[in-house]
């Protein structure tokens, strides 16, 4: 079992969503809504502690007429995207585990309700359908399944294991709360707060101590961007709105890989924490502040 929230549209359709499911009017999004008040990359179901939680990115949604950056998801609760445009929670589910799935050249992923792993040019376990996966996972709601290519859908729990290529994953139960995005810790507390400021083709990082890093180009967007939206991302959205023009996700995927090394290169070679340009295993990324990080938005 995985967790869960069934929200019902104004259309009279229930949704069933996982965390990391994006609500917005992109057509990748879990929940697409078909309205232009709403914004392509609008919320996001998230799992925090052991609660879910939706998040605002690019959009505001309000609760009992208050505008809110999070609320905990609840039945009952009613979540405004625009006037006229409301989400009715229904039901959520919390189970006391999830499973995740490792193996060579592939870190610890959480599954969410359909899941496809690729292996070029690298494991990867992408949260959706992919046509022509090396393997599809999905959830029946209260177990797994796995189908290998071609071969016949079988049961998955904790602790098995196959093969595909030559590569070996096994399937992983994690307990819930071990499985939420943990908080901020700074690497023995010695880190110094940073300041951020953001203007979309450059970025200044200045740290006490330390001196003044400037990013530019694609590494000064990604940045950006990340302090536009203030919440985890999929990478493939947050990579879109770097590269507008390229539609081939293959030679996107490439693009990111790449430029996400060197950003995190140049912020090793600046001082700055490795961190902060955080990766949470399930294909989503988020800038992770500590206490005292300053982030201003000039862009």
């Amino acid at each position: 079992m995985q967790p869960t929230v069934r929200i019902r549209t104004a259309d009279g359709v229930a949704h069933t969503l996982s965390p990391g499911d994006l609500i917005g009017r992109v057509r990748s999004a879990a929940l697409l809504i078909d309205d232009a008040r709403v914004s392509e990359a609008h919320a996001l179901v998230s799992l925090r502690g052991q609660s879910l939680k939706l998040l605002a990115l690019r959009g505001v949604f309000a609760v009992d007429g208050k505008p809110l950056a999070e609320v905990d998801l609840k039945p009952g609760l009613r979540v405004l995207l625009a006037p006229g445009v409301a989400l009715d929670i229904e039901a959520v589910a919390l189970p006391a585990s999830v499973l995740a799935i490792e193996g060579d050249g592939l870190v610890r992923t959480l599954l969410s309700g359909v899941s496809s792993l690729t292996l070029s040019p690298r494991p990867n376990l992408v949260p959706r359908y992919v046509e022509g996966a090396a393997a599809h996972l999905w959830s029946t709601g209260d177990s797994w399944r796995l189908r290998l290519a071609q071969g016949q859908p079988r049961d998955l729990e904790g602790g098995d294991e196959f093969s595909i290529e030559n590569r070996r994953f096994m399937a992983i139960s994690v307990a819930l709360s071990r499985a939420a995005q943990a908080a901020t810790v700074l690497g023995g507390g010695v880190d110094r707060p940073l300041s951020i400021t953001a203007r979309y083709d450059t970025v200044h990082i200045h740290q006490e101590g330390q001196p003044h890093l400037v990013l530019n180009g694609i590494s000064a967007r990604i940045l950006s961007e990340l302090v536009a939206i203030a919440a985890p991302v999929d990478w493939e959205l947050l990579a879109r709105e770097v590269w507008r023009d390229e539609d081939e996700r293959n030679f996107l995927r490439r693009k990111w890989d790449v430029s996400l090394v060197r950003l995190r290169r140049k912020l090793k070679e600046g001082h700055v924490r490795s961190d902060l340009v955080h990766s949470d295993g399930a294909g989503n990324i988020e800038l992770l502040l500590g206490p005292g990080d300053v982030v201003i938005d000039e862009s």
